[in-house]
């Protein structure tokens, strides 16, 4: 039987058969044994992950800080499109690597990621509480919410996500969250400085006011404390709220000097 020639090249001869014509690697040569160009580069001299500067892989960050949020497997599956295995694979991960035995441990774990904009333990830390930062509210439907707080009251809306939208509210941030069912809220006072001016200018865009403005309280001081009351896009109630100081007190006048001898 004639060998073919690229039979005979690929076998060698006698000292090295097995081994491709030239006696080295694959990648060093052969005229019919040529593996794609890519397994020849460095690049592919080690197989697997590049390394992560850190204890915990990005995407096993995502998922513990949506853990330690309190959101459930299901919830971070649909949140970041991702099946509920690969959830938990990523979680189980994540407490193997930190040495936790489960969910409850992970939710109490203090870690902060590489490179985050947060103080680090060791930093010059401030433990007073601040102003309110966030109110959250519960609706029924978010895009007719969002309409409503946004459209009729006015609110600057900052950014939304499936089932949340966040609102500005001076500083202070109102998350809407959708639940699909109308129950019961409780009521957001919105302050204005003249309760007259807000009340007239909702009520022309179709805001539902229960009553006129009202005052519900004097202080000492002479300070005046008034509401009005209006219903969201589900019936329940919402305020203005105006806090009328009284008018500054006239300064005394001076005596008048009078001359000598007058």
């Amino acid at each position: 039987m004639t060998m073919r020639p690229h039979m005979a090249s690929s076998l060698g001869d006698a000292g090295g058969a097995g081994k491709p014509a030239g006696g080295g690697h694959a990648c060093e040569g052969g005229s019919e044994i040529r593996p794609p160009p890519a397994l020849c580069s460095p690049a592919m001299a080690k197989r697997g992950r590049p390394p992560v500067p850190d204890v915990l892989t990005p995407a096993e960050w995502r998922v513990v800080e949506l853990v330690r949020h309190g959101l459930t497997t299901a919830a971070i599956a649909r949140h970041i499109g991702v099946s509920r295995d690969a959830v938990k694979a990523q979680e189980r991960a994540a407490r193997d690597k930190l040495g936790l035995a489960g969910r409850d441990a992970l939710r109490h774990w203090d870690g902060i990621r590489r490179g985050s904009a947060r103080p680090r333990k060791g930093d010059a830390m401030d433990p007073a509480l601040g102003p309110l930062g966030q109110i959250s509210r519960s609706v029924e439907r978010l895009d007719r919410a969002r309409a409503f707080f946004r459209d009729r009251l006015g609110l600057a809306e900052l950014y939304a996500f499936p089932g949340l939208a966040f609102l500005d509210l001076g500083g202070t941030r109102l998350m809407l969250r959708e639940t699909g069912a109308r129950g019961p809220a409780d009521i957001l006072y919105f302050r204005v400085a003249d309760i007259g001016a807000a009340h007239a200018a909702l009520a022309a865009r179709g805001v539902a006011f229960t009553g006129a403005p009202h005052m519900i309280h004097r202080h000492p001081d002479g300070t005046e404390e008034w509401m009005a009351f209006f219903a969201d896009d589900e019936g329940r109630d919402l305020a203005l709220h105006m806090q009328a100081a009284p008018p500054a007190p006239a300064p005394a006048s001076a005596p008048q000097a009078t001359s000598r001898g007058s």
